[in-house]
C-alpha cells in the first residue's frame, strides 16, 4: 500500500496534528547507514537515500538490531492510526500513551537529517523556512519505531520550540547530536534525561517564495 513512497495528502496530514511533517537529507546525511538500510529494505519498498522526506516515505533509520548493536534499517515514516499516519509523538507524554509507551522504553531510533521545514502564515500565503541545527553534525531526529505487518515504521518526537523559532509553530522536532543520539539508542539510559539534552540552537532561513493557501 505504501511501497511506492507516495501517500495521499489526506493520510499524511491526518497524524497527530503536531509538526515536523517534512525533512531533508543531503546525500552525505545518511551515507554511513544507507547501504545497510538498503540491504534490509522491506520487499516492494522504495527507499529514499537523500532529498525531501514526507510521511509515508521509506528512509534510512539508525536503530538497534537483535544483538543491541546500532545499524541501518529501512523504515516507513508514520505509524498506522485510525485516521491516517501518525508521524509525530509528543515527547512529554509518549511514555504514557499505549501507542508509544513500548517504543519509548525499548525501541528508540535516530533519523539522520540535514534540515527540516516549517511554514509561516502570512494572510493567505505560506512562506516555507528551512531549519537546521547549528554546529558540526551529524544530527538526528529522535524517534520511536515498531513493526506493522513485519514492516518497520517510525514516528518523530516533538517538543516545545526554541524561542527563536516559536513564531513559526508551537512545536519542534527533538534534535540530537551524535553523542546524545548514541545514548538515545542505549536501552539502559533514561530516555527522559536524554530528551533534556536536545539541540535548541537552530538556524532558520526562508527556503522559497510564498505560496497561496491550499496549494501546498
Amino acid at each position: 500500500m505504501y511501497g511506492n513512497g507516495h501517500v495521499p495528502r489526506r493520510l499524511w496530514e491526518a497524524g497527530t496534528g503536531d509538526m515536523c511533517g517534512r525533512y531533508y537529507m543531503d546525500p552525505e546525511a545518511a551515507e554511513e547507514i544507507a547501504g545497510e538500510a538498503e540491504r534490509r529494505r522491506p520487499e516492494g519498498a522504495v527507499m529514499k537515500r537523500s532529498g525531501e522526506i514526507r510521511p509515508g516515505d521509506f528512509a534510512p533509520v539508525l536503530a538497534n538490531d537483535r544483538r543491541m548493536t546500532p545499524g541501518g534499517f529501512c523504515m516507513r515514516w508514520g505509524y498506522a492510526g485510525p485516521r491516517g499516519l501518525v508521524f509525530n509523538a509528543r515527547s512529554e507524554t509518549c511514555g504514557e500513551k499505549p501507542m508509544f509507551r513500548d517504543g519509548y522504553l525499548r525501541r528508540r531510533c535516530l533519523i539522520p537529517l540535514s534540515r527540516y521545514f516549517e511554514w509561516e502564515k502570512r494572510g493567505r500565503e505560506r512562506l516555507r523556512y528551512a531549519l537546521a541545527p547549528e554546529g558540526t553534525g551529524p544530527f538526528y531526529l529522535a524517534g520511536l519505531y515498531r513493526l506493522e505487518d513485519r514492516i518497520p515504521v517510525f514516528t518523530v518526537l516533538t517538543r516545545a520550540p526554541a524561542p527563536a523559532i516559536a513564531f513559526l509553530h508551537d512545536r519542534m522536532p527533538v534534535l540530537l547530536a551524535r553523542r546524545e543520539g548514541e545514548r538515545w539508542l542505549d536501552p539502559g539510559e533514561d530516555p527522559g534525561r536524554i530528551l533534556e539534552l536536545a539541540e535548541l540552537n537552530v538556524s532558520c532561513v526562508p527556503d522559497d517564495v510564498p505560496i497561496q493557501e491550499g496549494i501546498l
